[in-house]
């Protein structure tokens, strides 16, 4: 269930009193502006003002006979109204100038928690980054070992992708901040405009430009779409933690408490749950792009094919996203890295991955391209077919090159520190 995802304040947002009570305020505020028109009187206003949202319980309830929630939520909001003042709710409104405008108030605030949640972890991701900068090991290529890197610049590759998603989510959120009550096809026939700017304006929300009853639904569109990339760049760091604690790698592990266990079997086991789990999460977020994509081509003015889409596909883009950046952020502050492991596995490598700073230097002398990488990839396949060390096959082959270090290939590894520490400034 999504809710074992969720934290109280992303459960809150999502629940159905919170849906009443923000439906609740776009009428209160909506009465507002039609009094200050001098289209509902004064004491009307305060009863309006003065009752309270509808329990999400009397709003079922009163469903079951009207099989419409608008109608249903309108009827339990009024009860406690004088007949007099009750009519004058909604007053020239249709539903989804109702549900939209407070949609889009709701998918502002879930979005701002998803947000804070992505900025965490991209600090502690440079915070790591940093902490790491010197620490070598292998970087791979299809799998394969390929040349020396540093964890840190492994790390700082997943903060710049974080940050490019924060972008991304940001503006979607400022896609889908916004509001219409325009009427029943967004003519504004029977409501002032002037209502609507009222309202939205209270929200801090946009305005629809060009009304057809609701908002249009390539908004959230783009918020399901940003937050899936969101998933894939957080699943990129947890992938790159499963691949590196297998048992043959073992140079990260996921924190451990003395509760952990496992196996039901095998009590050895030491499993990449946590990255697992993020990167089973990111599959629900890329399962709800199609559908919300689908939403977007509506039945003339408006239809209502999207609307139980929606229901289910926003809180579940919203509270998975922001459980798999908090949970990514606890998953990197606490990882166990196995720095000797790191430098050993280069080590261990007996030369193989300087192969290019063999060939560079062959290249140097005057020796021909393809006579030079054949050389050495001859060498290479010796050196791995026998079991000795790269440099004494070299050697052999009267191939003579100095000393073979990691830091040939870190000369010039500040210039990414220097882009790195400008991404943990502060920004204006």
């Amino acid at each position: 269930m999504i809710a074992r995802f969720s934290t109280p304040e992303m459960t809150a947002l999502w629940s159905e009193q919170n849906r009443y009570d923000t439906w609740t305020r776009v009428e209160v505020l909506a009465a507002e502006a039609q009094a200050e028109l001098g289209h509902v009187p004064a004491a009307a206003l305060a009863d309006i003002r003065r009752a309270l949202a509808p329990l999400a319980a009397r709003v079922a309830e009163l469903e079951r006979d009207r099989e419409h929630e608008v109608l249903s939520f309108l009827a339990a909001y009024c009860e406690p109204m004088p007949e007099d003042s009750a009519r004058w709710v909604h007053l020239g409104m249709t539903s989804y100038d109702l549900v939209d405008t407070a949609l889009g108030c709701t998918l502002a605030q879930a979005t701002d928690l998803v947000l804070d949640a992505a900025r965490r972890l991209c600090r502690v991701l440079v915070d790591r980054a940093i902490e790491h900068w010197d620490t070598v090991c292998i970087g791979r290529t299809h799998g394969v070992h390929a040349e020396p890197t540093t964890f840190g610049h492994k790390l700082a590759g997943f903060a710049f992708g974080i940050d490019r998603s924060i972008r991304r989510v940001a503006a979607a959120r400022a896609a889908v901040a916004v509001g219409t009550i325009s009427g029943a096809v967004g003519t504004y026939a029977l409501i002032d405009p002037f209502v609507e700017e009222y309202v939205c304006r209270a929200l801090d929300l946009g305005i629809e430009p060009v009304p057809t009853q609701v908002v249009a639904r390539d908004r959230h569109a783009e918020l399901a779409v940003a937050i899936a990339t969101l998933g894939v760049c957080i699943e990129s760091i947890a992938l790159e933690f499963r691949l590196l604690q297998r048992t043959e790698v073992r140079e990260v592990e996921e924190c451990r408490t003395g509760a952990y266990q496992g196996s039901s079997a095998m009590p050895h086991k030491r499993n990449p749950t946590k990255s697992e789990r993020i990167c089973g999460l990111a599959r629900l977020l890329r399962g709800a792009v199609g559908p919300m994509l689908e939403n977007v081509a509506l039945w003339h003015e408006r239809d209502l094919a999207h609307a139980a889409v929606e229901r289910v596909a926003l809180p579940e883009l919203l509270t998975v996203g922001h459980y798999m950046a908090t949970l990514t952020t606890d998953l990197v502050a606490t990882l166990d890295v196995a720095t000797e492991r790191m430098r050993d596995t280069v080590a261990g490598s007996r030369g193989l991955a300087f192969s290019s700073v063999v060939l560079a230097r062959l290249l140097e002398r005057g020796v021909e391209r393809e006579q030079a990488y054949r050389a050495v990839q001859a060498a290479a396949a010796d050196a791995v077919r026998s079991g000795t060390d790269f440099r004494k096959v070299l050697a052999s082959n009267g191939i003579d090159v100095e000393e073979l270090d990691a830091e040939l290939f870190l000369t010039n590894h500040h210039v990414i520190r220097r882009r790195l520490e400008a991404l943990a400034e502060p920004k204006e």
